[in-house]
């Protein structure tokens, strides 16, 4: 057991009793009480636990608790902030993107950090930046107007 010493969506924090071998998604999820990147294939094939880690998209999944040290890490619940939603969250809500929302917020992680390199992408674009999210209840296409949709309100700051 050892511990774990980051900062998460802007907060530092310290975390003991972290086991060996243990993943990210479960310092996040059992430790720290954030369930919004979700536990699905474990493998990262299905996008559902995408966090940020020093501002670069991973599978929380695959990253190891003890790499987050030292390091920050942005999930889906620090995209929010004053109590408002960040202009991609409020997006996927407007275009009506959000079916079961399992994959929600790894498919919210990937748009933004495709909006932050590409502020106006073409659909090819944002098929292939999404292309590692996994989405079981839907065809995609209101996934792709919410990408399209975001980009608006960033351009405009909405």
């Amino acid at each position: 057991m050892t511990r774990v010493c980051c900062t998460v969506n802007g907060r530092p924090v310290e975390v003991d009793g972290v086991r060996a071998g243990e993943s990210l998604l479960a310092l996040l999820r059992e430790h720290l009480g954030l369930p919004g990147s979700k536990n699905a294939c474990e493998q990262g094939e299905c996008g559902s636990c995408a966090v940020e880690l020093d501002g670069l998209l991973v599978c929380s999944c695959l990253v190891l608790a003890g790499q987050a040290h030292g390091r920050q890490v942005t999930t889906i619940e620090g995209l929010a902030a004053d109590g408002e939603l960040h202009p991609v969250q409020q997006a996927f809500v407007e275009a009506g993107a959000i079916q079961c929302g399992f994959c929600t917020p790894g498919l919210v992680m990937a748009a933004r950090d495709l909006l932050r390199r590409v502020p106006d992408p073409e659909d090819d674009e944002i098929r292939e930046a999404l292309a590692g999210n996994l989405c079981r209840c839907t065809g995609y296409q209101k996934i792709v107007d919410a990408v399209h949709l975001a980009a608006g309100h960033l351009a405009t700051g909405r």
